[in-house]
């Protein structure tokens, strides 16, 4: 698989006559942006001062008024950038992932399927669910596919009101594991330990319910980052061999964001959670800026590296 730095070559070897259209259009359509947005702001202060002027303005008011104008500018946003949108990513992130291999399947609109994301138990099950950029097919005879996900909790307030919270938001990852194995481990983020200490996150690690067995690792800079959880204690150590641990230590330090890992039905799930579309182009900054360029990269090869970074193409571990 292509380093980072000969992808970054190709980036700005083979891609840059169409990079320096794309700044173009990026520059108009910023300005249209700005534009639509100060001039939707206008109006909703000259409503907010007929309003004053009347004496009819409310706290509610100002709130519905304020939500309404985002929404609207929200939209017309969204408008503006679906054009350059599509550009950017069929003329730069399509040729960067066939750069990678050319037989790697990228769908813009698509992502995985919700089963698929239910299917690895790490999170809740959402009641809404959408997504991006979906990338499928097999590196060196391993299937992975990925995409951006965003998972939506519905809720509903004690005046029928509705709103939504984030589940989970960020990359999400599907690919055959080499082990056998017949039970569900789940690698977490430690985050109670983090928080409450040795003695009390201890506590609530080991009474998270539907979870499974707390399981101890015996290796201390894994147990500082993560937690485990297993239907079967000695299948999760058999899972997590020392050199896995270690590898799973590096995909959340050069990620540098939480990593979820779940190991079922013979596969491989693992989420990172960035709270953002990872191949969005950018607004606000230059495409040409080597700083934007570089992330779209690391991230493509960070996650197509995945399969030899933990060594998944090398069926070397005996079956039980």
């Amino acid at each position: 698989m292509k380093s980072v730095s000969e992808l970054t070559d190709f980036y700005y070897k083979t891609l840059y006559p169409k990079l320096q259209m794309l700044e173009k259009e990026r520059a108009q359509v910023r300005s249209r942006v700005l534009l639509s947005s100060g001039f939707i702001a206008l109006i909703a202060l000259f409503i907010l001062g007929m309003l004053l002027k009347n004496d009819v303005v409310s706290f509610d008011a100002i709130v519905i008024l304020s939500f309404l104008s985002m929404g609207i500018i929200s939209f017309v946003a969204k408008l503006l950038l679906q054009d350059y949108t599509k550009a950017f990513k069929q003329q730069i992130i399509k040729p960067l992932i066939h750069a990678i291999d050319p037989q790697l399947h990228y769908l813009e609109n698509n992502h995985l399927d919700q089963r698929k994301f239910e299917a690895s138990t790490l999170f809740s099950v959402p009641d809404r669910l959408s997504g991006n950029d979906h990338i499928s097919g097999n590196i060196d005879g391993v299937p992975i596919e990925f995409s951006d996900i965003h998972a939506e909790k519905k809720h509903k307030d004690s005046k029928g009101r509705t709103s939504w919270s984030t589940i989970f938001r960020g990359l999400y990852i599907v690919t055959d594991f080499p082990k056998n194995f017949h039970g569900t481990t789940l690698v977490l983020p430690d985050t109670a330990q983090k928080t409450f200490g040795d003695l009390l996150g201890g506590w609530f690690q080991s009474h998270a319910i539907g979870r499974g067995e707390l399981v101890k690792m015996d290796d201390p800079a894994f147990e500082k980052e993560f937690v485990v959880y297993a239907s079967d204690q000695i299948e999760a150590r058999y899972i997590l061999s020392h050199t896995l641990m270690q590898k799973i230590l590096q995909l959340k330090n050069k990620s540098q964001h939480n990593v979820y890992l779940s190991f079922k039905d013979n596969r491989l799930y693992i989420a990172i959670y960035y709270d953002k579309d990872l191949f969005e182009p950018t607004l606000f900054s230059s495409l040409l800026e080597y700083k934007v360029a570089i992330e779209y990269i690391k991230t493509l090869n960070m996650t197509l590296g995945l399969v030899e970074e933990l060594k998944l193409n090398q069926k070397l571990w005996s079956k039980r």
